[in-house]
């Protein structure tokens, strides 16, 4: 009998954010986070949903007839079940990424997929969750993600920046966190230091706002 995971929703939509903005991708949504960042804005995903079999996964995410897919939440490495997931969909040749907050070890996912990993930033309240171990895992095909609350965030994840020899390993992402840092500022700060990172904003969020997808 194939392993079930709790899921929140699966949709098809243009990738918001990351490396591959812009570009058609089915999500599937696992239910379920440990953590309770400030500015989430999936809270309906921490709990509900329907738990699937690997194989309906599957057919929901064919269905689609997709190039890429992301494994979002929640939390998607809160459910074991999820690795064989990832395994699952590269094995049918699409381009995987795994959106993870960064607080669970990422040593088991699948080398061909891209770990787009969230560091928490102060802002976000949930600093101390930060499993930075998981920095050594990273490689080239990887991304991180810093999402900025205020000047504060952003003095601290440039010093992280350095103090984690962050430059050079993977893509770097600074996100304005969208109720409390203004976008131009930041973009303006990051300009000021030329810092080696992507600015990018939530290109979902400026299409259709905080409607949930369908």
């Amino acid at each position: 009998m194939s392993q079930g995971l709790r899921v929140s929703e699966i949709f098809y939509s243009l990738q918001g954010e990351s490396r591959t903005v812009g570009i058609p991708t089915v999500f599937v949504r696992l239910t379920g986070c440990p953590l309770r960042c400030s500015y989430c804005d999936t809270q309906y995903a921490f709990s509900g949903g329907e738990t699937l079999s690997l194989d309906s996964i599957l057919q929901r995410v064919e269905s689609f007839a997709p190039s890429h897919v992301t494994v979002t939440g929640g939390e998607p490495l809160a459910q074991k079940g999820c690795i064989a997931l990832l395994e699952r969909l590269l094995a049918r040749g699409w381009d995987v990424s795994l959106e993870t907050s960064g607080a669970i070890d990422i040593s088991a996912v699948p080398a061909g997929v891209s770990r787009v990993l969230d560091i928490k930033t102060p802002g976000s309240g949930e600093e101390s969750k930060n499993l930075w171990q998981n920095i050594s895992q990273l490689n080239a095909h990887d991304q991180i993600k810093f999402v900025i609350c205020n000047r504060q965030d952003y003095d601290w994840a440039k010093q992280k920046l350095v103090e984690m020899d962050l430059i050079g390993r993977c893509e770097l992402l600074f996100s304005p966190e969208a109720q409390a840092q203004n976008p131009t500022e930041l973009a303006e700060w990051i300009l000021a230091d030329h810092l080696p990172v992507r600015f990018q904003v939530q290109l979902h969020k400026l299409l259709w706002g905080n409607q949930r997808a369908r």
